[in-house]
C-alpha cells in the first residue's frame, strides 16, 4: 500500500462502507469524500461526513500508517486544524479517532494494482486493455489531446513573451524548430531567433541569400569549400553577417545515424524555400478552411543544387528534394495545429479551436515504434488525433506508471 493508492481508494470510495466505524466504535457515514488537494495541506478538502449522528464539514487526511501524522509534522500545523477525519490503511498506534480501511478493500483491486506496478511491458495494462469499454478509451483520448495542447501552449507562451506577442515571429521560430526534427530542434530554433521575420522579408525573393543566412547562422559555412555553389553561399553569408551584425549561435548540429533526407543541411535548404515561396504564412493558416490548403502551402522543393546534394561538400545521385508528405504532416501535427489551437484559445475563437482538432482527425495516423505497440495491444487508432493521444499517454502516463491518474487504469481497477 502507498498513499497514492490510498488516495485513489478514498477518492472513488472503493471500499466496503457497511458498518463503518472509527477505532473507538463511532459510526461513520460519508456524504462526500471531498476534492483532492494538489497544494499544501490535507489530502482532501470540502468533505462532509456524519460521526455518531453529528454532521461535520472540513478536510480529510490520509496516511498508510497512523504514526505518519506525527512523522509528517501535522501536529500544530495550522493547515490541518480543519481535519474532520484521519483515514489510515493501518492503525499502528491504536489511535481511537482514526478510520482504518485495511480489510475493507477488495483483494482483487490490490492484486491488480500490484501487477500493474510490477509489469515490465512498455504498456503495463496491455493484457487487460480489451476489457476497457470503447467509450472510456475514446473520451480519454479527448482529454489527452487537451493535455497535450496545454503542454505545447507553455512553450508557445514563452516565445510570445520573448517576441512581444508577435504571432508571425513565433510561428517562424516554431516552424524552424520542427524542421530540425528531435535531433536538431534546439539548434534550429536558436537559428530562427537570430533571424527575424523582418530580416527574412528583406531577402525572401533571393533564395541564395535565404540559404546563406540559415546555413551560415547554423555554423555550416565555416569550413573551406571547393564547390562553387558552397563558396558563393559562404561569401554571401559573410557579407550579410557583417551587414546585419549577426551573432552565430552556440550549438552543434547532428548528422550521425540520420537518413540523408533528414540531414540539417537539406532541411535548412527546404526551410529557406518555404520562406522564399510564402509570405505572412501564419495569417494564411488562420484563414485556411481545410488541411489540403495548408498542405499546398507547405509543398516546397529545395533549390536545384540540392537535387544532387544532401550536404555542401559531397554530391549524390539526382533526386528532387521535395519536403515530403511525412514532413508536411509532421509540421501540421507538431507546429501548425498546436499554434492555431492556442491562438484560438487566447482570442476566444472556439470555432477555430474546433477546426484545429478536426484537422488533426483528418490527418493519417502515425506509424512508429510506439503506435505499433498500441496496435499490438489491440488499441484502435484511426488518425493523427488518436495516435497523438496514444503517444502522449505512453510518455506521460505509462512510462511513469501513473495508472491511478489514467482513465484506462481506473477502468481496469474499477472492474474489481
Amino acid at each position: 500500500m502507498n498513499e497514492r493508492l490510498l488516495q485513489f481508494i478514498w477518492q472513488h470510495q472503493y471500499f466496503n462502507k457497511e458498518q463503518l466505524l472509527t477505532a473507538s466504535g463511532q459510526v461513520v457515514q460519508i456524504l462526500s469524500a471531498g476534492t483532492i488537494n494538489a497544494n499544501q495541506g490535507p489530502d482532501f478538502l470540502n468533505a462532509r461526513i456524519i460521526v455518531d449522528g453529528i454532521q461535520l464539514a472540513g478536510s480529510v487526511e490520509l496516511h498508510v500508517r497512523t504514526s505518519a501524522w506525527n512523522l509528517h509534522g501535522h501536529t500544530g500545523d495550522v493547515h490541518y486544524n480543519n481535519v474532520i477525519l484521519h483515514v489510515v490503511w493501518e492503525n499502528d498506534t491504536k489511535d481511537e479517532t482514526v478510520l482504518e480501511l485495511k480489510g475493507r478493500v477488495a483483494a482483487t483491486l490490490l492484486n491488480r494494482y500490484t501487477a500493474l506496478m510490477q509489469q515490465h511491458k512498455q504498456i503495463p495494462c496491455a493484457l487487460l486493455l480489451s476489457s476497457v469499454p470503447d467509450l472510456v478509451v475514446s473520451s480519454w483520448k479527448e482529454r489527452l489531446i487537451a493535455e497535450r495542447m496545454h503542454q505545447k501552449a507553455a512553450h508557445i507562451q514563452q516565445l510570445l513573451q520573448q517576441t512581444n506577442r508577435h504571432w508571425e515571429e513565433v510561428f517562424w521560430q516554431l516552424t524552424a524548430r520542427n524542421f530540425g526534427l528531435p535531433q536538431n530542434s534546439e539548434v534550429f530554433e536558436a537559428v530562427a531567433k537570430t533571424i527575424s521575420v523582418t530580416l527574412l522579408a528583406k531577402h525572401k525573393h533571393q533564395i541564395h541569400q535565404l540559404e546563406a543566412l540559415l546555413l551560415g547562422q547554423a555554423g555550416l559555412l565555416e569550413q573551406q569549400f571547393t564547390d562553387e555553389y558552397a563558396v558563393m553561399l559562404q561569401k554571401e553569408y559573410r557579407y550579410l553577417k557583417k551587414k546585419y551584425q549577426l551573432h552565430t549561435i552556440h550549438g552543434t548540429l547532428k548528422f550521425l545515424r540520420m537518413r540523408p533526407s533528414n540531414f540539417p543541411t537539406l532541411r535548412l535548404a527546404q526551410l529557406a524555400m518555404l520562406v522564399h515561396q510564402s509570405s505572412h504564412l501564419f495569417s494564411k493558416v488562420l484563414e485556411a478552411g481545410s488541411v489540403s490548403q495548408i498542405k499546398k502551402m507547405l509543398n516546397v522543393t529545395a533549390n536545384d543544387f540540392w537535387h544532387t546534394h544532401y550536404t555542401l561538400t559531397e554530391a549524390s545521385p539526382y533526386r528532387a528534394k521535395n519536403l515530403g508528405t511525412s514532413m508536411v504532416n509532421n509540421l501540421l501535427i507538431n507546429t501548425i495545429i498546436p499554434l492555431l489551437f492556442e491562438y484560438a484559445a487566447e482570442h476566444g475563437e472556439q470555432r477555430v479551436q474546433q477546426k484545429a482538432i478536426e484537422w488533426l482527425r483528418q490527418l493519417p495516423k502515425e506509424n512508429n515504434r510506439i503506435t505499433r505497440l498500441w496496435e499490438e495491444s489491440h488499441t484502435v487508432h484511426n488518425n493523427a488525433h488518436d495516435s497523438q493521444a496514444l503517444l502522449y499517454l505512453k510518455k506521460n502516463y505509462c512510462d511513469a506508471k501513473r495508472c491511478l491518474q489514467c482513465a484506462v487504469g481506473n477502468a481496469i481497477l474499477k472492474r474489481t
